[in-house]
């Protein structure tokens, strides 16, 4: 862990997990957010409420994978950047016929990487219950996107702890709430390095834009990176007029055997994968390919930064680098040939491609 780790302001994302009329829930999240707030304020934590009925997220509606991160509504990219920013979690929620509000379930099946590597702890309500049986749903839930529910929970029931749709402060309920917040920064502190701390597999390259972390690709990255690579070569096929393409066509076993013979590195933002590249020695050529952006983020210099990181990864005695693109893929032929990469002819350059040189300089070597 970094020695600064600890000092590092968190931000908590305090959930509303209930939309209907007459709901206790932001009575509930406001006086956790007070009992606790001194506490806060005192470790530089920052409380920020999310009221699922103001957010307003319709039933799930994106076209695409939530492992993928490639959103087409805006609701969802708000979302996403709200939940990415958080450091942890505590949702406020009632108990609904023994489980969760469908709105809860609703707004964490909206997306999938924001929320790993993060605990969670929950502040439920209700009538019997106390709603302990929603907090033990919904945990079912946030462990499979890699969350942590800590142990300190708050549990109220309404006919002892709320009057007139407020709590009923006291100093006790005060302190429980308290000692949850403090429980559950110090396994957000702990936690942070799984989401920022480099390691062997993670390469400590500045990229052009902030939130970036590039990382050689892990089994769990696959199924993701198939999605990426699809999203990406819809616009290969339609600026070549051919559906024919390996990229569309390869499976996720076919992806999965290629790692054996392929690097694969893989770039997250804020927890999302939006790039990917991989390379393998040809002879003395290091051959480059399957270079992809997510096209939501083209233009701010990926592309080219990972095409630089994946030159920079060739064994000490390469001679050149070489990859092929479609040969109507003007875009990517003017990238290549701005960063040094010539049009050349070779004997296994597939149909409707073109294959792309570039001679390694010595002040090119790592």
């Amino acid at each position: 862990m970094s020695p600064n780790a600890s000092t590092v302001p968190l931000n908590v994302l305090v959930i509303v997990a209930s939309t209907r009329p007459g709901r206790l829930g932001p009575a509930i999240a406001d006086w956790f957010v007070q009992a606790t707030l001194p506490t806060a304020a005192a470790a530089g934590t920052t409380l920020d409420v999310a009221d699922l009925a103001d957010i307003g997220l319709p039933l799930f509606d994106e076209p695409e994978h939530p492992s993928g991160g490639t959103y087409v509504h805006e609701h969802t990219r708000a979302w996403s950047q709200r939940v990415a920013a958080a450091d942890a979690y505590v949702v406020v929620t009632p108990e609904y016929n023994y489980g969760m509000p469908a709105v809860l379930k609703n707004a964490l099946d909206f997306l999938y990487h924001e929320w790993a590597w993060k605990p969670v702890g929950f502040v439920s309500y209700g009538n019997t219950s106390a709603g302990t049986r929603s907090v033990q749903m919904t945990k079912q839930v946030v462990t499979t996107l890699k969350m942590m529910p800590i142990g300190a929970t708050v549990a109220l029931r309404i006919a002892d702890s709320t009057q007139d749709g407020q709590v009923l402060r006291s100093a006790g309920l005060d302190d429980t709430a308290r000692r949850m917040l403090l429980e559950l920064t110090r396994v957000a502190t702990a936690m942070r390095p799984l989401r920022t701390e480099p390691d062997s597999d993670v390469a400590s390259v500045p990229g052009p834009v902030e939130g970036l972390r590039l990382t050689i690709a892990q089994p769990d990255d696959l199924a993701e990176l198939l999605v990426l690579q699809r999203c990406c070569w819809v616009q290969e096929a339609l600026a070549n007029d051919t559906l024919d393409l390996s990229p569309l066509r390869e499976t996720l076993d076919e992806l999965r055997e290629s790692t054996s013979t392929w690097q694969l590195w893989c770039v997250r933002r804020h927890g999302r994968l939006v790039a990917a590249v991989r390379a393998q020695a040809r002879g003395r050529g290091w051959l480059i390919g399957r270079l992809m952006v997510a096209p939501d983020q083209a233009g701010n210099g990926i592309g080219s930064w990972l095409l630089s990181y994946a030159e920079q990864q060739a064994p000490e005695e390469t001679t050149h680098y070489e990859l092929f693109t479609g040969h109507r893929s003007t875009h990517n032929i003017k990238m290549y040939e701005r960063v040094g990469y010539a049009l050349t002819y070779a004997d296994d350059t597939p149909d409707g491609s073109v294959h792309l040189i570039k001679q390694r300089q010595p002040t090119a070597r790592p």
